[in-house]
């Protein structure tokens, strides 16, 4: 009996494609080129599985051509590469890669919120242009962190994990914003209270956005939520490009409506509006907040671990659209 044919879109790791092998017959792409989508479209239209990563696109349009495919596994916690609804009306199941990444990816957080509020990137700069030549009482004065108050947008399971680093660690004061409101026992455990998205916005002295994209938060942090936050207040953004509407946060970092930004993730990305370059006031990374070997590796293993399962038992560990898998 033929092996399933599956297609890795991303250079992964070489222990992983071996262990994919076993099961596949497999076309990877090692040589990690971009493919254009016509390409993209060409290789899948044999493919019974993909792996993907958080900037594949699978929409109907590719769907349309990709007749024999059963399974996109992302390599990715967030999956707003995958349009969800066409995959589940063409019968595909989309699966992705959550916990693996939680604890990394809030550390990161953490890192980056620590190096805007204390202007780490921008006296780097400094230093490395040879202006560094005296001392001054307020060169490069940031803000505190301890004892402020940290605002979370989307409280899952990474904002919890920033939650419980700055109310644990740092003494910070807790509140937060999410579609549904936590149990008491989680906040208790993150010392966080719920509070409005007004509420948030306008008592935050460091905001971080940890909320999944959809069409329904596209935006979500643009002038007008710019507006509503202090002037000394640092935000965030290790969620998803398109988030935060980047040319106002541009305009915003400008004209010192609020103090700074650190930003992982961008609209476009790995393009990025370039006024974000023209500003001193922010720290940029290029979507970077998983990025330890051993959680790359443990998201790599898990999106493998959904096609193993899914072609050997029907039984894939994170699926998105289980109601597909009833109809197998």
């Amino acid at each position: 009996m033929s092996k399933p044919k599956i297609l890795v879109a991303r250079a992964i790791f070489p222990e992983v494609i071996a262990r994919l092998e076993q099961h596949f017959e497999v076309q990877a792409n090692q040589q990690d080129q971009t493919w254009s989508k016509a390409q993209w479209m060409e290789y899948l239209k044999d493919k019974d599985g993909v792996f993907t990563t958080g900037t594949d696109r699978i929409d109907a349009e590719v769907l349309a051509v990709a007749t024999r495919l059963k399974i996109c596994a992302n390599m990715a916690v967030g999956y707003n590469n995958f349009d969800i609804a066409a995959m589940t009306a063409a019968g595909v199941l989309a699966t992705n890669a959550p916990d693996v990444l939680t604890e990394t990816t809030a550390d990161f957080g953490f890192a980056l919120l620590m190096a805007t509020a204390r202007r780490v990137t921008e006296s780097e700069h400094y230093l490395r242009a040879g202006k560094w030549t005296r001392w001054s009482y307020d060169m490069f004065a940031g803000s505190d962190i301890h004892g402020t108050t940290l605002g979370i947008l989307g409280m899952g399971r990474i904002g919890q994990g920033i939650a419980r680093r700055g109310a644990h660690g740092f003494g910070m004061k807790v509140i937060y914003h999410n579609r549904s409101r936590l149990d008491a026992g989680l906040e208790a455990e993150c010392k966080a209270s719920y509070v409005s998205k007004e509420e948030l916005l306008k008592s935050a002295d460091h905001l971080v956005l940890v909320l999944p994209y959809s069409p329904a938060s596209h935006h979500a942090i643009g002038a007008a939520e710019l507006a509503l936050m202090k002037p000394t207040a640092n935000l965030i953004n290790i969620a998803r490009g398109g988030i935060v509407d980047d040319a106002a946060l541009a305009a915003a970092l400008r004209n010192k409506t609020i103090a700074a930004a650190g930003l992982d993730v961008f609209e476009g990305e790995p393009k990025l509006n370039a006024d974000l370059l023209t500003v001193p006031n922010v720290v940029l990374t290029p979507h970077i907040a998983s990025a330890t070997m051993p959680t790359r590796l443990a998201m790599a293993s898990l999106a493998a671990d959904n096609l193993i399962g899914f072609f050997t038992e029907n039984k894939p560990l994170t699926p998105l659209n289980p109601a597909v898998l009833a109809s197998k």
